[in-house]
């Protein structure tokens, strides 16, 4: 039986796809969650499953509004199938990698040509920047997968139309996409897709296309796809538009006091450095390309806009980290595929240089992978409780002066912990870490916040209790609080510590006090 057209697509691009997972998942379980960023994120989608609340975001029992709840969702679900360990919590950006090469895959097989397709492929994911990208369980690669589906259909919608084609389902599925970006992370995952979408139309003058991003089925689907939850939200939580809107959107991107503030260029060199060896094509491509250069295609036009666009908005705010311009790695694999007969000067046997060049890029991903499963270890990553002591279902868990992120995945935690610090706001305003955002959390509900958010002069009423503590904090945390001599050290690593505190059977508040009244158990 000969298989139609459609269905050969429909084959090739299944086949793709597990490929795709295949190879972007062989190591994703391998290394542990690194914090701050990925034990943050894998644990608000535990404590989704964990608590059963799959609306409101929570990090450590407290609304979490930096971001909206897709990653979560995907990484919650994927949890409760396979259950919480590193794998499922990197799913999402498993998933958004995977999406951004089909997707380019697809529509290069339609507007430029099979082999340019396969080229651009095998560039983007054997790429270091994008396979490491594909493994860490942030938001970074899920909404650059929705930002480059919605660009790849939103194109295809146009050349369609312009050719007399069917468009109307692949406009739909655009909008779709940019509904899941913007629950993916927020107006960008809306409003970069529609400025490249746009800069396109202008510089290949399809002033007529610009109308396709006002059609107003699309505009229904992605109201009705993002707009509950926001609607939900804010029913719930008044200042939540204040806060996830004007501060997270506009403030952190505008303003300067933010994390991770780097000058305009910061983008050249990370790109350049984490691209190769691919990156090398596009210089040995401005060497050979001295002769009459052919006229950019629409295809052509769309990626370099594409790829400007993204690095150029990023570049602007003071605020910037690496997985911000992972949206320009699709065109860029592309320009470099382009770029590749030009370097050679000509088409000539390429087959050679190309599989050496890609099999150097795969072992730089694996490589990558392996670095940083051996060297980059979190303080808490070092914690592992002794195998005959757990924590107990009624027992405390309290961290002095430092959030662990990842302790609360690692140990299965079943109820939030407890964080004694100093919560003054002079204090919390300061610098844009742990305490800001437990503090800021706190605020959409102060009555649950009061009581995990614990002052340090309140620690009496915290732990003098008629129950044990566990107590998580820096290896010299004694030096600042001497009452831990009465606790039992459980486990100690050069950066953190583990105690056990008896607490008082009587209430008493002089328990932290006078040594020997509350003796460890």
């Amino acid at each position: 039986m000969r298989l139609s057209r459609d269905s050969k697509a429909i084959l090739h691009a299944a086949a793709g796809l597990a490929a795709f997972v295949l190879w972007l998942a062989v190591t994703a379980g391998f290394r542990p969650l690194m914090a701050p960023d990925e034990a943050r994120y894998a644990g608000v989608a535990f404590e989704m499953l964990r608590g059963g609340d799959w609306l409101v975001p929570r990090l450590d029992g407290l609304p979490f509004f930096h971001k909206p709840p897709l990653f979560y969702w995907i990484s919650a679900a994927a949890m409760a199938v396979l259950g919480p360990s590193e794998w499922p919590a990197r799913l999402p950006s498993i998933l958004g990698a995977a999406v951004a090469a089909l997707g380019l895959l697809l529509f290069l097989r339609r507007w430029a040509d099979a082999a340019s397709a396969k080229l651009s492929v095998l560039v983007l994911v054997t790429t270091p920047f994008f396979y490491v990208a594909a493994q860490f369980a942030n938001l970074d690669m899920l909404v650059a997968g929705c930002i480059s589906a919605t660009v790849l259909l939103a194109a295809h919608a146009s050349l369609s139309k312009a050719q007399g084609e069917a468009w109307r389902g692949a406009l739909a599925g655009a909008f779709v996409f940019a509904a899941l970006g913007v629950l993916a992370k927020g107006l960008i995952g809306l409003v970069l897709p529609g400025a490249i979408f746009l800069a396109w139309c202008v510089a290949t003058r399809r002033t007529r296309a610009v109308w396709q991003m006002a059609w107003p089925p699309g505009w229904v689907l992605l109201l009705a796809i993002a707009g509950p939850w926001f609607v939900v939200m804010q029913m719930r939580y008044p200042a939540f538009f204040d806060y996830f809107v004007v501060t997270q959107h506009f403030r952190r991107f505008a303003a300067s006091g933010f994390n991770n503030e780097h000058p305009f260029w910061f983008y050249l060199p990370v790109i350049a450095g984490l691209t190769l060896p691919w990156i090398g094509w596009l210089a040995l491509a401005r060497r050979g390309a001295r002769e009459g250069r052919a006229p950019l295609s629409d295809v052509d036009w769309l990626m370099l806009i594409w790829c400007l666009c993204i690095v150029l908005f990023f570049s602007i705010p003071r605020s910037k980290l690496i997985g911000y311009v992972l949206p320009a790695l699709p065109p860029l694999a592309y320009l470099i595929a382009r770029a590749v007969p030009a370097a050679m000067k000509g088409p000539g046997p390429l087959s050679r240089p190309l599989g050496w060049t890609a099999a150097l890029s795969g072992l730089l991903c694996l490589a990558a992978v392996a670095f940083v499963s051996v060297y980059v270890v979190q303080p808490g990553h070092r914690l592992r409780l002794p195998a005959d002591v757990a924590v107990a279902p009624g027992d405390q868990v309290l961290m002095l002066d430092a959030y662990y992120y990842e302790l609360p995945f690692n140990w299965a935690l079943r109820q939030p912990v407890m964080v004694a610090t100093d919560w003054t706001p002079a204090v919390v305003e300061r610098r844009d870490d742990w305490r800001k955002e437990l503090h800021d959390a706190a605020r959409f509900e102060p009555e649950r916040g009061s009581t995990l958010l614990v002052d340090t002069f309140r620690l009496h009423d915290a732990l003098c209790v008629s129950r044990a503590t566990w107590l998580i904090g820096p290896s010299n945390a004694v030096l600042a609080h001497p009452w831990l001599a009465q606790a039992r050290l459980v486990a100690v690593s050069r950066e953190a510590a583990v105690w056990r505190f008896a607490g008082s059977a009587t209430r008493d508040r002089r328990c932290l006090d006078e040594p020997g009244v509350a003796a460890p158990q």
